[in-house]
């Protein structure tokens, strides 16, 4: 017989397969597209807010994200597998400090603020010291022929 954490296990690979899910944690700002059924139609609303606390309880995971409409601040707690969830793109990752940013709800303004995290990029795009002093040498080259031509 299996065990129920067996039984979520299978269920989440079955939806994971159709659908990618971006890795975000709180405090970073997200969009999430939202699958709305009116009548016989179906659509895709977005709702873009800063994530403010998420549960890890395995195929009942969800997540609360925070938004200011029209100066009211409004939350939406979002199960991370459903049907109705499209897509999660990550728009901005926040510098945080604890899991849960429910005190973000007392502040308004520039206090509700969160900083960005910014990535470090090592060892990417940075320029060999070859080619660096390759680059030197074909700039003075360059500014000597302008002296050149200015002094003529």
């Amino acid at each position: 017989m299996k065990n129920i954490e067996d039984i979520n296990k299978e269920e989440i690979k079955k939806l994971l397969a159709n659908k990618s899910i971006t890795d975000f944690n709180p405090g970073d700002t997200v969009k999430v597209n939202v699958r709305i059924i009116e009548g016989k139609k179906q659509r895709i609303q977005a709702y873009e807010g800063v994530c403010i606390a998420k549960k890890n309880r395995g195929i009942n995971s969800a997540f609360t994200v925070r938004k200011i409409s029209f100066g009211e601040g409004v939350e939406r707690v979002f199960q991370l597998y459903s049907p109705n969830l499209d897509s999660i793109e990550l728009i901005r990752s926040g510098k945080v400090r604890r899991a849960k940013l429910y005190y973000l709800r007392d502040r308004k303004g520039k206090s509700a603020r969160i900083n960005e995290k910014i990535k470090k990029k090592i060892g990417l795009d940075l320029p060999k010291k070859e080619d660096s002093v390759k680059i030197e040498a074909s700039i003075s080259e360059k500014s000597q022929d302008k002296k050149e031509d200015l002094k003529k």
